[in-house]
């Protein structure tokens, strides 16, 4: 897969309403799953205990939907690079729908849409439209539309 290259506010409007791109797969495993669950105090039996999760509806441990959504930024990265920013700021996530459980072990990747591009007096508002695939699965982990703001050098 090749990234993406953008020079720029006025390259970048070019893709309004297109496709930017889409990730490499990347494995969630339980490791991950566990180093969540520390971080953020959420040790569900569903996400960290393997023995009776076999019993429970998913017949494994699934990840926390939030580990799932944290993986945004590091995929993102794969599929494109916004050249001559000075900042970028996650701004907002609007119309986030959870749509299937990803199982340990279930590998996702990230499609990416632009769906808006606006100028704020100098920072750009990019509103991408994004899917979490899993792979042989034919619904998505989750959907929404990301917001970036992008401080452009001058």
């Amino acid at each position: 897969m090749e990234k993406l290259i953008i020079n720029g506010f006025s390259e970048f409007q070019q893709y309004i309403g297109k496709e930017l791109g889409v990730s490499e797969y990347i494995r969630v495993t339980q490791e991950q799953i566990n180093k969540f669950a520390d971080a953020t105090l959420d040790h569900q039996w569903i996400h960290i205990d393997p023995v009776r999760a076999a019993t429970g509806p998913f017949k494994n441990t699934i990840a926390h939907g939030y580990l799932v959504l944290s993986l945004v930024p590091y995929l993102w990265e794969q599929i494109a690079e916004i050249k001559g920013v000075k900042m970028l700021v996650n701004y907002g996530i609007e119309k986030m729908k959870f749509n299937q459980p990803v199982i340990v072990n279930n590998e996702l990747r990230l499609r990416v849409s632009l769906k808006s591009l606006n100028d704020l007096r100098g920072i750009t508002k990019a509103e991408m439209d994004i899917v979490m695939e899993i792979k042989d699965n034919s619904k998505p982990a989750f959907t929404a539309t990301i917001i970036f703001l992008y401080h452009f050098n001058k």
